[in-house]
């Protein structure tokens, strides 16, 4: 995922006057003096600031209808085929307050909220920055009235306390594979730390949309695409598979970073394997696209 349009590293000044003939100067006041009106807030004693890469508004892919979404930087995984290599790291995001980013979001609030959508908190990996991602997800649905999600690996699932899932409306999965050493050949990472969270979440009766990515010679292996449409369809809380062709579009970031992209020869899927994929999550009762 990719956007232009970079953070605002802070918030508005606030303006004040006085009619009093002689100016009076109040105390200022600290964090730790302010009301803590947000999970954040009680959790930090302080306003919550987190590391940005961008923000953007999107239609389609980052959950139903147009979103607000919040692009963070830092991910423990480093996906052979991500798109975004450059939100790996968070010091290479931008520091910013919840504050700036809610102020953004709230501009748009109205014609989001007409048009059936919502805000999404993504990645990198949101939840490498819980306390953060629990404050925008937090103030997003109850500030600004926003269906919320939360994009994710779910590799880091046991940061997400249950107060941060009870204010996520939807949950975005990626399950990159159902056989562990693809998995670990894909991400760099064990798979079952996603499989304990997806249980969680069913335990918990979150809906959520898991995302696959099929890559010809990789991930497309019959037996693996019906592992997970098998374990996708026995977890009873997903209502939607996304199957998401692999594509080369981020390889020049890759080339940027000056790192390998050892997949530059792997082709797309064509649309008869991407149908074919479908057709195994569609067997187990699951709604995918």
């Amino acid at each position: 995922m990719t956007s232009a349009t970079a953070p605002a590293a802070t918030s508005p000044a606030r303006q004040a006057t006085s009619q009093a003939p002689t100016p009076v100067t109040s105390p200022a006041r600290t964090p730790e003096a302010s009301p803590a009106r947000t999970p954040a807030a009680v959790a930090t004693q302080r306003p919550s600031e987190g590391s940005v890469h961008s923000w953007d508004l999107s239609t389609g892919v980052d959950g139903p209808g147009t979103r607000f979404v919040t692009f963070l930087s830092g991910c423990p995984l480093t996906c052979l085929y991500c798109h975004n290599p450059d939100t790996w790291k968070m010091r290479n995001g931008t520091r910013t307050s919840a504050d700036s980013v809610i102020a953004e979001a709230s501009k748009y609030a109205r014609f989001i909220s007409v048009s059936g959508g919502g805000a999404t908190v993504s990645g990198g990996e949101p939840l490498l920055q819980p306390v953060f991602t629990g404050e925008l997800l937090h103030r997003m649905k109850h500030e600004l009235g926003l269906h919320t999600a939360l994009d994710t690996s779910g590799f880091l699932g046991a940061r997400a306390t249950d107060a941060l899932l009870r204010d996520t409306d939807l949950v975005l999965l990626d399950i990159k594979s159902w056989d562990p050493d693809t998995y670990k050949k894909v991400t760099g990472r064990p798979l079952r730390p996603t499989l304990d969270f997806a249980r969680r979440l069913a335990d918990l009766g979150q809906e959520v949309h898991v995302r696959f990515v099929l890559v010809p010679g990789l991930t497309d292996d019959p037996a693996n695409v019906e592992g997970v449409a098998a374990f996708a369809a026995g977890l009873g809380n997903v209502s939607r598979v996304d199957i998401l062709p692999f594509h080369k579009l981020g390889e020049a970031k890759w080339q940027a970073l000056a790192k390998p992209f050892t997949l530059h020869d792997t082709p797309s899927p064509a649309p008869e394997q991407v149908a074919a994929a479908r057709e195994v999550f569609l067997a187990h009762g699951l709604r995918a696209v």
